[in-house]
């Protein structure tokens, strides 16, 4: 535990799912947490969540899996113009669990540190053809270049659809697209 991160105060109520990631959150920052209960999440967690959103804002913290992805979906989905922040799986595995609760103080103030703010009914400056012509949409290469890219653009993992409507959501500009695809382009003709 850095004694740096321990100071680093977190305005906004950050949404969890559960009292081990809590824990994780609290060993890396002060920070309030509302946790789901994991995603069983019910209507009186999301109005918990909707007030915490009117009076002080919300970052959305789920595990980097299937679950975690569904229980973002719903939160977004009921209480709009929530931030995000997001680790990778590697940063959250331990054996054979993955989850917040698994990353060290370090990862978790990077992801806070990385927030992206949700702008819905935004258009977004890249297309689906930009997408598909930058292979990411099918190939032997797409998801590894999807995971790739989520992780430089702190937006997460998400398939060819999600990818678009994130990069709309987060308002991820037309620049650091062809930047972050530059980089993996780059990478891969160095391996």
């Amino acid at each position: 535990m850095t004694r740096e991160g321990m100071n680093v105060k977190i305005k906004e109520v950050i949404v969890v799912e559960g009292r081990d990631d809590t824990a994780a959150i609290k060993r890396a920052v002060k920070a309030d947490t509302i946790e789901t209960g994991g995603s069983a999440i019910n209507e009186t967690t999301i109005n918990k969540i909707r007030i915490a959103q009117q009076k002080r804002g919300v970052i959305i913290f789920t595990d980097p899996d299937y679950q975690g992805e569904r229980i973002r979906k719903i939160i977004s989905r009921a209480v709009p113009g929530c931030k995000h922040a997001f680790i990778r799986q590697e940063e959250g595995r331990k054996k054979d669990d993955i989850g917040v609760e698994n990353a060290s103080p370090e990862t978790i103030i990077r992801a806070l540190s990385e927030v992206r703010t949700e702008m819905a009914d935004q258009p977004g400056e890249i297309s689906f053809e930009e997408i598909v012509a930058f292979g990411l949409t099918a190939g032997p290469k797409a998801k590894e270049r999807r995971i790739k890219l989520g992780e430089r653009l702190g937006i997460g993992y998400a398939n060819a659809k999600q990818l678009h409507k994130r990069l709309a959501v987060f308002q991820i500009s037309r620049e650091e697209f062809l930047r972050a695809v530059q980089e993996i382009v780059d990478q891969e003709g160095s391996q």
